[in-house]
């Protein structure tokens, strides 16, 4: 029997059975099917937020992944393309700050060009203005901007790179004005940071057809400070904004869904909630992460990933990727956030900006 060697990020050597039938759906070790794929198409950004790439650790000096390292756009796609034969049917394009990878908007039409697949894009939103009509045109379906408070001092503290707040609004004017509709805006809350601005960030996108969703601060990574006292739960926030516009819940629009939504009784829109923390979804986590440099990452929080950009360059044909893929993800157990504790949450883990969110 043929075997096919995939390192991980350890460099320890596994030897992979044929590859199982072409299409066939994979499940992982809890019984979860590989729906949503998140692709890092850079390590670097134009902002320094501080639950994310804090500066004094994404300084000046810090070792960015040189180009050669990077993934092509075609070796994306080839990659992309067997998930999608496996079940994947929704695309997210991440980075760090995604809108940086030159000629981003090629990437985004040849992914687009791929069967019954839902392609997003999250971006902080500043280079929206520039480029929001191209990638509408490339065929980006949905984007989804981060946008932390409205208050200008906050906002710029957070961002720590001087951005005001008027460069994301006018980022998202301009993806609406390229016809992007139900734009999303995600706002990590901190407790003692940000979360002043909650009913401001409510009030100011009620009504607006932009859908506002709140993200309890996470433990991601290993140099964001994390602590558990700053995480302000999500039912709080919800309590919040109801006091002020009566909320009901709905429905997820699909099975696996991360967000919790709820509507303005008033018909004036959505708000959702990620609460990573206080109310883990890990059971119905259907996600995986293809990192920058071709890594592939089963968990938000993991630890180590499994090369693929290695089996990219030496040859390997279609069915031994499939079967890396495949491997990868039928031994999969990830439940982190059903067992963080105080320990858990200072072991080293990949930083978000290497991975995406």
């Amino acid at each position: 029997m043929k075997v096919i060697p995939i390192r991980t990020a350890s460099s320890a050597r596994i030897d992979l059975p044929p590859p199982p039938a072409a299409g066939l759906p994979l499940l992982d070790t809890r019984g979860r099917s590989v729906r949503d794929l998140r692709i890092s198409v850079t390590d670097r950004c134009n902002f320094r937020c501080v639950y994310c790439m804090p500066r004094e650790v994404f300084d000046k000096d810090y070792p960015f992944l040189p180009r050669g390292q990077l993934l092509s756009f075609e070796e994306i796609l080839r990659v992309a393309r067997l998930f999608v034969a496996r079940g994947v049917r929704k695309i997210r394009i991440t980075g760090g700050e995604p809108l940086l990878r030159k000629d981003i908007e090629r990437l985004v039409e040849m992914l687009a060009a791929l069967d019954g697949v839902e392609l997003t894009l999250t971006t902080n939103g500043v280079l929206l203005p520039r480029l929001a009509k191209k990638l509408r045109d490339a065929g980006l379906h949905r984007v989804t901007v981060s946008l932390d408070a409205l208050d200008d001092a906050t906002f710029r503290r957070m961002n720590d790179a001087d951005y005001p707040v008027e460069r994301v609004l006018e980022g998202i004017a301009a993806a609406r004005d390229a016809g992007f509709e139900g734009i999303k805006v995600n706002m990590v809350v901190k407790r003692g940071t940000n979360d002043q601005d909650i009913e401001a960030m409510a009030q100011h996108f009620r009504g607006s057809g932009n859908i506002l969703r709140f993200i309890e601060f996470m433990d991601v990574g290993s140099s964001n400070g994390w602590k558990m006292d700053e995480v302000l739960p999500s039912r709080e926030v919800i309590a919040r904004i109801d006091r002020l516009f009566p909320l009901e819940p709905i429905d997820p629009n699909y099975e696996g869904e991360v967000a919790e939504r709820w509507r303005y009784k008033d018909g004036s829109g959505e708000v959702g909630v990620i609460s990573s923390v206080t109310q883990a979804f890990c059971g119905t986590c259907t996600r995986i992460r293809l990192s920058t440099e071709g890594k592939l990452y089963t968990c938000l929080f993991a630890q180590q990933g499994h090369d693929l950009r290695q089996l990219l360059r030496e040859g390997a044909d279609d069915g031994q990727l499939d079967a890396a893929i495949a491997h990868v993800w039928q031994q999969r157990d990830d439940h982190y956030s059903e067992i963080r504790t105080a320990a858990t949450a200072k072991a080293h883990k990949i930083e978000m900006s290497y991975i995406g969110g």
